[in-house]
């Protein structure tokens, strides 16, 4: 059994090891990340980069690219959240005054959902921030803010991202 699941995960790893599948696993690593799942995407696009350097171009483009996808997902998941919450308070209307009630919606959770919606689209442009980014993005949903223009705003930010952090990176260890 054991030997099954040494040669299983071997198995895996070599699948999705970098130099053979390239740009798909850097796709899939910024996509993944950019959920709510704790993952980073940085050190793929950094190794994949150092291993191949004339890929820098592509491999910041298709994080971007998978960054956005995974945003734009976290976008559509608060977009539901608001509709099955409204779906929920239609058929429990004496319950859905509890619930807003009992939420505790307080000062700084009134003053987080002004900000958003002053800001609009363009915060989204800090959607690459590590631990805020993803509910940002999740948060823009259940606004239900223009989705065209918040994935717009989510790929500046990503890109910029990828660009600064895999640069300097490279920058900082030349020899790695």
């Amino acid at each position: 059994m054991e030997a099954a699941l040494t040669s299983a995960v071997n198995w895996l790893l070599a699948t999705l090891a970098l130099p053979n599948v390239g740009l798909s696993a850097i796709f899939i690593v910024s996509l993944v990340s950019a959920t709510l799942l704790p993952l980073g995407s940085e050190p793929a696009v950094f190794g994949y980069v150092k291993l191949m350097p004339d890929m820098f171009w592509p491999a910041v483009l298709v994080a971007t690219a998978g960054n956005t996808v995974g945003g734009a997902i976290s976008y559509a998941m608060g977009w539901g959240a608001w509709r099955a919450a409204e779906r929920w308070k239609e058929k429990h209307p004496h319950r859905a005054h509890e619930a807003r009630a009992n939420a505790g919606e307080g000062r700084w959770h009134r003053k987080a959902q002004d900000w958003l919606h002053r800001m609009g689209p363009p915060a989204l442009l800090l959607s690459w921030v590590p631990a805020v980014g993803d509910p940002l993005c999740a948060v823009a949903g259940w606004l239900r803010l223009s989705f065209w223009p918040c994935a717009i705003y989510m790929a500046i930010g990503k890109f910029l991202r990828y660009l600064v952090m895999t640069g300097s990176l490279i920058w900082m260890f030349p020899h790695v």
